[in-house]
């Protein structure tokens, strides 16, 4: 859980008080989730993985057909995100969330295309480079499914599936919610990408299966080829995950998390724990 401890955000430049409105009813971010959103990690002031966020964030942003302007680039934002989190004194770990929205407009009459954007910082505890003692509980939320197309891959601002999801995980008492694909296959969680060991194989789902092209599951892949594992990009079955010998979940705040449990399965973390040795080597 994060500790809400935020005393200013940014908003196109401009510094606000956490609780300022900045927004009105006509904002397209609001009415219908047209948008984009990168969460990173700073760690002693630097932004980890940066270029692959902001190359992520701009391949988004042209898939949502954005008019991004000269003057809006990556060294820009850098630079205002580390004010706000030096101003709010999460420098030394934070939480990172840059989110752009278009402005104002109906459905087909936006008043232009340029990015808008909030910049917001939380603090974080250093352990969120470590490996979790205990491991995860996880279920399976079935009610509703992601599609597998153009925008699955992205980080965009339509969350409805994963905000319902992680409802359900918590009445369930869960860590996490385990989502599914519109082919009935396994997705993702709603906040990670997930990762499963069946005799010494690492299986994920493949980017065709819908899943957001994460920043960490672009590293853990990575580091597993450099380090000789067998990793596969396939199609994952619920009753696969099942009978996995290992699970763990990856995202850019914590890394690797293992899994302890899903339904009644138990999982061990022998490997993933040299897994997680072997990345902790290369960052």
């Amino acid at each position: 859980m994060y500790i809400c401890a935020m005393e200013w955000f940014n908003f196109n430049g401009k510094l606000f008080k956490e609780d300022e409105p900045i927004i009105g009813s006509a904002n397209r971010g609001l009415r219908y989730g047209d948008g984009i959103f990168e969460t990173m990690k700073m760690i002693d002031g630097n932004i980890i993985f940066a270029n692959e966020h902001f190359a992520r964030l701009w391949k988004g942003m042209m898939t949502l057909q954005f008019d991004i302007p000269k003057h809006f680039t990556p060294e820009k934002l850098t630079a205002e995100i580390t004010a706000l989190a030096t101003k709010n004194k999460h420098d030394k770990a934070a939480r990172l969330r840059l989110t752009v929205i278009r402005g104002n407009g109906g459905l087909y009459d936006a008043v232009n295309h340029k990015p808008n954007y909030i910049i917001e910082t939380w603090p974080l505890p250093q352990s969120s480079n470590t490996l979790n003692t205990n491991g995860l509980v996880l279920g399976l939320y079935s009610d509703a499914k992601k599609s597998c197309d153009v925008l699955s891959n992205i980080k965009h601002n339509n969350y409805l599936l994963y905000a319902m999801a992680a409802l359900y995980a918590k009445k369930q008492q869960w860590n996490d919610a385990v989502v599914l694909n519109s082919n009935g296959n396994i997705c993702e969680t709603t906040i990670a990408n997930i990762f499963m060991v069946k005799d010494d194989v690492v299986i994920t789902p493949a980017l065709t299966e819908g899943c957001v092209a994460g920043i960490m599951r672009e590293q853990v892949i990575a580091c597993l080829k450099t380090n000789n594992y067998t990793i596969k990009q396939t199609a994952v079955t619920y009753d696969m995950l099942l009978q996995a010998d290992e699970v763990f979940i990856t995202n850019a705040i914590y890394n690797l998390r293992w899994v302890q449990r899903i339904d009644d399965r138990e999982y061990t973390n022998n490997i993933i724990h040299k897994i997680n040795l072997a990345f902790c080597a290369t960052i």
